[in-house]
């Protein structure tokens, strides 16, 4: 059985090597690059991001990513967010009052934790429905690596928009991963989460 080319977009943010090696160790074969090209016809392509949303949002505009990973999600083919990788997919985000537009393709803004403790760092259960695709086989004790201050903290309006909705805690809910068609994503690192997270990243392997 072949091995699916997978993408992981180079747009100048993001863990971007360990999440290559985790996806190399759970059966892809991987490419770490700016080519939108490549990026358009994998198999699947990842969209990582650490630091700020607005940062990660001008590297993907200057990049020019934003109109490939819609079309990717119009036509059906699987994107995998990561961490800002994955606020970047919402509507807009919101940082030190200054609100920057996301690529919209979820609905729904990142705002910050309501936690006393930022940030919400280190291992955290989390709570999914069992029409998960991408926690299917994980157990409900498992825990997943966060490091991360914002987060999409109306999961209700997600689910209600057709969203299956994996919830978290760290002062209020938030949405901890989402998946809605072609389109999954977690605000975890699946790439930094030891057995759980490689097995996540195999569960969504194997649905491209």
């Amino acid at each position: 059985m072949s091995r699916p080319d997978v993408v992981v977009l180079d747009y100048g943010s993001g863990n971007l090597r360990s999440a290559e090696r985790a996806l190399a160790a759970a059966g892809a074969d991987v490419r770490v690059t700016d080519d939108l090209r490549a990026a358009a016809t994998a198999d699947g392509l990842v969209v990582p991001g650490v630091g700020a949303f607005a940062a990660c949002m001008a590297g993907i505009e200057a990049l020019g990513a934003g109109p490939v990973i819609a079309d990717r999600v119009a036509a059906g083919r699987p994107v995998l967010g990561i961490c800002v990788g994955m606020q970047v997919l919402f509507a807009h985000g919101e940082e030190h009052g200054v609100v920057t537009k996301g690529l919209g393709l979820l609905p729904g803004g990142v705002t910050r934790l309501p936690a006393t403790r930022l940030p919400h760092m280190g291992w955290n259960t989390v709570q999914a429905p069992s029409s998960s695709v991408l926690f299917a086989g994980v157990p409900d004790t498992s825990r997943f690596y966060f490091v991360h201050s914002y987060a999409v903290t109306d999961p209700e309006a997600l689910a209600a928009a057709g969203a299956t909705v994996t919830t978290a805690h760290h002062g209020a809910d938030f949405v901890a991963a989402v998946e809605r068609g072609p389109l999954s994503a977690a605000q975890f690192h699946p790439e930094k989460s030891a057995d759980t997270g490689a097995r996540l990243l195999r569960n969504w392997l194997a649905a491209l």
